[in-house]
């Protein structure tokens, strides 16, 4: 399409290349492409060990029916199936969980918004099976959250990380977790949808403007259109995408223009504007998203081009920290896989800084200063000299990543 610079996907492995190439079957002639181009020399463990981390395999197996099944080792077809059905239960348990909290709280006069789940994996692909997810979040006002806890706790649930520490909420939190043993179900509460400091809507606002889920007898409700694409955009920017199902999340609302009703609530948001150019450019690029004339714009800002870039390499390099493996193990030869450790983790901290706002900067930059554990395994200091770990930081960090290149 015209308008939109292409990204160099040159870094990619090939692996990752034919995940997409499926994921982007929309009928048998678009097979013809990819039939014989792509699956030459495909490290098939690789290839299940990246669906799995970008939590794309349920999408991955529903277009294998379209390929060639010669093309595909049986075991991978089998080991596909077999995850797809599991997810498939797991949803199936989630929104059964999903539909008794909402009971159990609404009962309690407490309004809750589904962040995620199988309401939002019904309303973005219209199939609870094609999305994975491995909890509920759920968005409450900050003044039922005593309440919300103690049912919590009465139904079963656990607080995680139940000591005295965690009991005091840092100035920073958003959410908190509560794990079920015997369903084997974490539910994260949250008050804020993001860190502070961060501009965002209220949570009277957000309730104005709520859906209804059509998967359960009683009522379940989750965000608005233009909401629920406002908080996928900026959840997936901040994480880097690491994870491809965001980016899927995202093709498949451009897909039904819904983003077509989101100008008017984010206009005024230069920072928001940026993110979904950077989403708009990804998804065009990775998943041959058709990016209408109303939305071309958005991909305009010489800003989101850049993130764009950054965040492929983090897209990548965090593939293979989540999937314990190593580009050298594949023998991916690519310009990503020569760079030293310490360049790309240069690129990963660069990216976490450039996609954030100037306030968010500053708060970053701080917590990047600020002396951990590893500083005092790299260089024992007595107390009375701890101060010197501020200005030593930088130094110890360069050391670490050297020694590890």
């Amino acid at each position: 399409m015209g308008g939109i610079q292409n990204i160099d996907l040159s870094i990619m492995p090939k692996e990752l290349k034919l995940l997409l190439q499926i994921i982007n079957i929309e009928n048998e002639k678009d097979t013809e492409s990819i039939n014989n181009k792509y699956f030459i020399d495909i490290n098939w463990e690789l290839f299940l060990e990246l669906a799995r981390h970008h939590r794309i395999y349920p999408l991955v197996y529903s277009k294998l029916n379209m390929i060639d099944g010669k093309l595909v080792p049986l075991y991978v077809i089998q080991t596909l199936y077999q995850e797809y059905k599991e997810n498939t239960f797991q949803m199936l348990h989630l929104s059964g969980e999903m539909e008794r909290v909402s009971k159990l709280f609404t009962e309690n006069n407490i309004r809750l918004l589904f962040l995620k789940g199988p309401a939002i994996a019904d309303a973005i692909y219209g199939n609870i099976s094609l999305r994975t997810s491995k909890d509920l979040d759920i968005l409450i006002p900050i003044t039922d959250l005593k309440k919300a806890e103690d049912l919590l706790l009465n139904c079963g649930y656990e607080k995680e990380g139940n000591s005295n520490k965690s009991k005091k909420r840092n100035w920073w939190s958003h959410h908190v977790s509560y794990y079920h043993t015997n369903k084997k179900i974490e539910i994260e509460i949250h008050w804020r949808l993001y860190r502070p400091p961060a501009n965002e809507p209220s949570f009277d606002e957000l309730w104005k403007r709520k859906r209804i889920s059509s998967l359960t007898s009683f009522p379940v409700y989750f965000f608005g259109k233009e909401d629920l694409f406002s908080y996928l955009v900026t959840h997936g920017a901040n994480h880097g995408w690491f994870r491809l199902r965001w980016l899927a999340d995202i093709d498949q609302i451009i897909r039904k223009r819904d983003i077509t009703r989101v100008n008017n609530s984010i206009q005024n948001n230069h920072y928001r504007d940026i993110l979904i150019g950077q989403a708009l450019i990804l998804t065009y690029q990775l998943f041959e998203t058709p990016i209408h004339e109303d939305v071309l714009p958005f991909t305009k800002e010489k800003r989101s081009r850049k993130l764009a870039k950054l965040a492929l390499f983090y897209i990548i390099e965090m593939g293979f920290i989540h999937t314990k493996q190593s580009l050298k193990d594949y023998n991916i030869n690519s310009s990503f896989s020569k760079l030293s450790s310490l360049k790309k983790s240069y690129y990963a901290k660069f990216y976490q800084y450039s996609v954030k706002t100037n306030i968010q900067k500053f708060f970053f930059v701080m917590r990047v200063l600020n002396p951990n554990s590893a500083d005092v395994k790299t260089l024992r200091l007595p107390k009375p000299l701890y101060f010197l770990y501020f200005p030593l930081r930088p130094l110890l960090i360069l050391w670490r990543k050297t020694r590890n290149s």
